[in-house]
């Protein structure tokens, strides 16, 4: 797990300044004289400290990110993830950027529809590993389980088990869960939950009234308590200010463990969602909201997520070089469009990256991606399962 006594054990850093210089400086409060180190995970960083972050010359911070990243992983490793919505419309809840709420489906046009049979999800995850992906990821339109039959929940739970028996890495997101629901995922097998805080406490009202940001922190805990490692991150682009991106970063940076991983979004506007007419974040603001999520996580997976589709090659270039290290991979995200197979593989081979396999041991996270999963599910990664 991420905390600050583990940073006796990390390499040196690439860079000769070591600590923060004056061109590096991470202004920390004026009642404290202490400089930070580069590359150090800790959990007690101070609103002010990632304000004053957030505002430094983008080129610097790309700079510090990239010289943390090197210190943590390996910088051409980018996994390839898959995103299937395995149940997709009339969602109870009302989160103003999402096609999939049943506040708006007249305005969307968006048809509610069954949840997937196991049959069909597992044939979408041996396509995906085929593609290349060594991670799949199982999204539903749900408030949670507990508004649904135990008979569908039980079906996620087999699938759950059937795409990790792939040798996949295996990531849910199905609304909120309770501490029963987390253990059942975890004995299911199950790597990573996805629950995004979407923007910072200060800002969640106006993003939805369905829910409070407490029961998502609540979530979050019942997965970590599960020994589920969690996947926690934002969207930029919902009419928030930088202070409310600033914020969202503190209570990631904040939790008891940092995330394993971080996935960080850019709004894709729905036409017929209340956010249909905001504009998506400019291809530098998700930059340097990478670059910001890397130093303050230093062992984080950095999850380049929705909007990379509206990028050119030289912003997600620079997205990788702050410190991204995952994408997802497919035709399509829940109900967005996403970038074409082909394309992805001709980036990866003009910037030199390659694919992070399955199972490969998380500096962050929970049990289930220590690594200690690699010997049951990691080789099966390599075969050809038919």
């Amino acid at each position: 797990s991420s905390s600050s006594s583990s940073s006796s054990k990390l390499t040196k850093p690439i860079s000769t300044r070591g600590a923060f210089s004056t061109s590096s400086q991470l202004a920390a409060p004026a009642a404290s004289n202490a400089k930070r180190v580069l590359g150090e995970v800790r959990n007690n960083w101070t609103k002010e400290e990632i304000r004053e972050m957030y505002s430094r010359p983008l080129l610097e911070l790309v700079f510090d990110a990239a010289t943390v990243h090197r210190m943590h992983h390996d910088p051409k490793q980018v996994q390839q993830c898959t995103l299937l919505s395995i149940k997709t419309g009339g969602c109870p809840e009302t989160c103003n950027y999402c096609a999939q709420s049943s506040s708006w489906k007249k305005e969307t046009e968006l048809k509610a529809e069954k949840l997937m049979q196991i049959d069909d999800v597992y044939e979408a995850a041996k396509r995906a590993k085929a593609a290349g992906s060594t991670r799949f990821c199982m999204g539903t339109a749900w408030r949670g389980p507990s508004q649904v039959g135990e008979g569908q929940f039980e079906r996620v739970l087999t699938m759950t088990k059937q795409v990790k028996d792939l040798g996949m890495e295996v990531c849910a997101t199905l609304g909120m869960l309770t501490p029963d629901q987390a253990v059942k995922l975890r004995e299911a097998g199950l790597t990573a939950y996805n629950h995004n805080l979407d923007t910072s406490p200060e800002y969640y009202p106006k993003v939805t009234s369905s829910r409070k940001y407490e029961d998502r922190l609540n979530t979050i805990a019942a997965v970590r308590d599960a020994g589920i490692s969690v996947c926690c991150g934002g969207i930029l682009g919902l009419g928030e200010e930088e202070s409310d991106r600033a914020s969202l970063m503190h209570v990631l940076a904040s939790l008891p463990e940092h995330p394993e991983s971080v996935p960080i979004n850019a709004l894709v506007p729905v036409k017929g969602t209340p956010f249909e007419n905001l504009s998506a974040p400019s291809g530098l603001e998700m930059v340097r909201a990478i670059a910001v999520a890397r130093i303050l996580m230093p062992r984080t997976v950095v999850r380049l997520s929705a909007g990379r589709i509206n990028m050119s090659d030289e912003t997600q270039a620079m997205c990788f070089l702050a410190g991204a290290n995952s994408v997802f991979t497919g035709d399509k995200l829940l109900t967005t469009p996403n970038n074409d197979d082909n394309e992805d593989s001709a980036l990866f081979k003009e910037l030199g990256l390659e694919g992070r396999p399955a199972f490969v041991p998380y500096g962050a996270g929970g049990k289930s991606s220590d690594g200690s999963e690699w010997e049951k599910n990691g080789k099966k990664q390599e075969q050809n399962v038919a």
